[in-house]
């Protein structure tokens, strides 16, 4: 990836540092000025990336909402919005990773670095080890960001930290962290966690799900690896309105390819998806392929009886509602799309904008919990697209790994219950729920399905659990599932986000 710092135009001298066309020519005078004094400005890129940080640290902003509207208010387009975004994003999946490099070579904890240095830190190490950047290039233009940002002190500590990591190249440094995070060698998840760059409770948590789901578990490296890996972005072509072959013929999608499993996802290999005419004005979105696949799942689930009134339980902020709504549009049935928080409800609104209007009965502001005993049977399909960890997103949302914590599971739980038990109510005898999760964790699916169906067994309801691999394979010819009736899909596996989706029906 190409940015200042990282240009290779044959302007570098022997020393390997970038010369302008006078000095390359013999023609520049040397200045008077001591080098900490002669640089002017930080790289715009980079100021960039660490304005992300900071507000990622500082306020509990997301990266996916920060980024692109600091590029376009700073004027950053192409390569350098390139840039931009992977030292942004890589250095938030992989700060767990260099952190141990920088303690190693800062002789002290993470911890008692000032925060706003240690994330010039991550900077430059992420640019070092995780960039085709210079050496000379990834310390000089990070220590000149240090030294604006944070004062002179600072800088000689990054320079002297920056020039440390430098002497070894990653595959050393991966040796070094590992051995240090289990020096006896008889903990193989501690030296995942450390090298793969997650948390020690989500590289458990990632094992048992794997394991449970019906997978190896010496998948568990492939699985953390994807993480860490940038996905492409994907489109969904939202039937009735626009089709993959209509958005491919687009000039800004020009490099593109048919995703691997929806008959309705397109995957950028490059480009900006709002430069799509169809991405602005709703006939398509951005959507991640698996989300794109269980709700196409829900919508060809076996049923039976009438099919007219489709509920999506948690809506915002319509992605999934939008692709309801337009395969709704085409069998003639209407959906309500019912959202906790009023601001999300207008994301909703926004995203069925394109629908046609016979298609969406109301878009609703309403607690999820209570919709079932308001509206009992009433609903032929429900979605229900529970709020979660998100641990099935983490190469997508970089900060989540390390906001999140084992005791948000518990809270969690007790709201997917109560959503579940909400729509098995609001489905009508022989109508079909989707239960879905954006995380593999047990806790979040297996477990609470479980629980939800012990506790309808009780009332005297009626639920079954329909084998969602038949209608996946239907939809996603190849499609490798696990000998579940439920399904589970992976990154490292699939190349889509970790959705999880169990199929059940209300029998009379």
């Amino acid at each position: 990836m190409a940015s200042a710092g990282s240009r290779g135009d044959g302007r570098r001298d022997r020393g390997g540092r970038e010369r302008g066309p006078a000095r390359a020519a013999g023609q520049q005078r040397r200045t008077a000025a001591a080098p900490s004094a002669r640089r002017k400005g930080a790289d715009v890129p980079r100021s960039v990336a660490f304005d992300v940080l900071r507000a990622v640290a500082a306020s509990d902003s997301y990266a996916n909402l920060v980024l692109p509207p600091m590029l376009r208010d700073r004027g950053l387009h192409g390569r350098d919005a390139g840039f931009t975004t992977e030292l942004a994003y890589g250095t938030l999946r992989l700060h767990g990773r260099y952190d141990a490099i920088i303690e190693q070579c800062a002789a002290r904890s993470a911890d008692s670095i000032d925060g706003p240095v240690l994330d010039l830190l991550r900077l430059g190490v992420h640019q070092l080890l995780g960039m085709r950047v210079p050496a000379h290039a990834a310390v000089s233009e990070t220590v000149g960001l240090t030294r604006e940002r944070a004062g002179t002190g600072a800088s000689q500590f990054v320079n002297a930290v920056l020039r440390a990591v430098s002497k070894a190249p990653l595959e050393t440094w991966l040796e070094r962290i590992s051995n240090a995070a289990d020096p006896d060698g008889t903990d193989p998840l501690a030296r995942l966690a450390v090298t793969q760059s997650h948390p020690a409770w989500i590289v458990r948590a990632m094992r048992e799900a794997l394991v449970g789901a019906g997978r190896a578990a010496d998948e568990l490296a492939a699985l953390l690896e994807a993480d860490n890996s940038a996905p492409h972005v994907t489109l969904v072509a939202r039937p009735g309105l626009v089709t993959t072959s209509e958005l491919a013929a687009n000039p800004a999608a020009a490099a593109s390819h048919l995703g691997r499993w929806a008959s309705t996802a397109l995957v950028l290999d490059g480009g900006d998806p709002a430069a799509l005419d169809a991405v602005r004005d709703g006939r398509a979105g951005v959507q991640d392929e698996g989300s794109q696949l269980v709700t196409l799942a829900l919508a060809d689930a076996p049923l039976d009886g009438p099919d007219e009134r489709w509920l999506d339980l948690c809506a915002g902020p319509g992605g999934k509602a939008a692709l309801l709504g337009a395969l709704a549009a085409q069998r003639g049935a209407r959906l309500v799309a019912n959202e906790l928080l009023p601001h999300r409800t207008r994301l909703v609104e926004h995203a069925l904008a394109a629908l046609p209007a016979d298609a969406v009965e109301a878009v609703r502001t309403g607690d999820g919990r209570s919709l079932g005993e308001d509206e009992p049977g009433a609903y032929d399909r429900v979605l229900i697209d529970a709020p979660c960890t998100g641990l099935g997103a983490l190469r997508r949302r970089p900060e989540s790994r390390w906001r999140r914590t084992p005791a948000d599971l518990a809270a969690l739980g007790d709201l997917q219950r109560a959503l579940l038990t909400s729509g098995l109510q609001a489905v009508r005898p022989g109508g079909v729920v989707a239960y879905v999760t954006c995380s593999p964790h047990l806790a979040e699916t297996q477990l609470v399905v479980k629980d939800v169906l012990r506790a309808s067994a009780r009332r005297g309801d009626a639920i079954e659990v329909i084998d969602a691999r038949e209608t996946l394979r239907t939809l996603a010819p190849g499609l490798e599932l696990a000998d579940r009736p439920d399904v589970q899909l992976w990154p490292h596996v699939h190349g889509t986000d970790a959705m999880h989706l169990t199929l059940l029906r209300r029998n009379v």
